[in-house]
């Protein structure tokens, strides 16, 4: 083959590529992707299989359904709000500001992603319980209780779901071209109005993604919410307390709430990644 028929070629397997038309994998490479595909999604179809899909109908009617995923939806959504609120200021000043124990402090930003839950939780309860380092004075001076709670499982979702948020937004701030935050200024835009016009709206699909890992994280927490703030049926009870709980009981009804959870995750992951993490 000659040099310009190998550049041809080139050529036109990179305009497949920008076409979306991808390229053809290696052999090497099927083998374990295909294996790894198996091995994701064969508990899904085991899982299927062993629905009861002629009672499907009543058991999601039953009252334990119906407010373990009230009780999830309202943790997850509450609990991605303050992430945003609160680890959008911690991503920027980690990504641009440099400041004494700065690396301490991404070490426990991302912690609670390593962390066991449950020591999240025990750990939440020594800082936030009733005899806690801080709920303590809190309970004396306003009888506010968060364990055992919709409070605690809030605060037990948004503890373990802040850092995937607070990681991809540090990303994606880090990427940012400052050339356009530099023309901002020299146009006269005060640092707010930059953050505000410029910096933010750059970010946009940094902190979608994470706004939408946090949520999938919050509403797939067990240990720390188990263990912060109990497994009370239409207090504290989430969708995946309510599946532990039911195993035991009611391997139906277990596979039920199962379905619901995966259902939903898909309803809201699938969309939302092809709008924003496919682009």
């Amino acid at each position: 083959m000659s040099g310009r028929e190998r550049h041809t070629g080139s050529a036109a397997r990179a305009r497949r590529r920008r076409a979306g038309g991808g390229e053809r994998p290696p052999l090497a490479l099927v083998a374990p992707a295909v294996v790894a595909i198996a091995f994701v999604a064969l508990p899904f179809v085991a899982l299927l299989q062993r629905a009861p899909w002629g009672d499907l109908g009543g058991l999601l009617r039953d009252p334990v359904v119906t407010d373990a995923l009230r009780l999830s939806l309202i943790g997850a959504c509450a609990a991605t709000g303050i992430a945003v609120v609160l680890g959008v200021p911690l991503a920027w000043l980690l990504a641009r500001t440099e400041f004494p124990g700065r690396a301490v402090v991404r070490a426990l930003v991302t912690l609670p992603m390593v962390l066991p839950p449950v020591v999240g939780g025990a750990a939440l309860l020594y800082a936030f319980g009733r005899r806690g380092l801080v709920g303590g004075p809190a309970y004396d001076a306003t009888g506010l209780l968060l364990p055992f709670s919709t409070w605690g499982v809030i605060v037990a979702n948004t503890f373990v779901s802040m850092p995937f948020l607070v990681i991809t937004v540090e990303a994606g701030l880090r990427s940012v071209d400052r050339r356009y935050e530099d023309a901002a200024a020299t146009l006269g835009a005060g640092r707010w109005t930059t953050l505000r016009r410029v910096t933010l709206p750059l970010v946009t699909p940094s902190l979608a993604a994470g706004a939408l890992l946090a949520w999938a994280r919050a509403l797939g927490e067990f240990g720390a919410t188990v263990t912060f703030a109990g497994n009370l049926q239409g207090r504290t009870q989430t969708m995946p307390l309510a599946v532990f709980l039911a195993r035991e009981s009611d391997q139906g009804a277990a596979i039920a709430i199962s379905l619901v959870l995966i259902a939903v995750s898909l309803l809201v992951l699938v969309p939302l990644r092809d709008r924003w993490l496919g682009s």
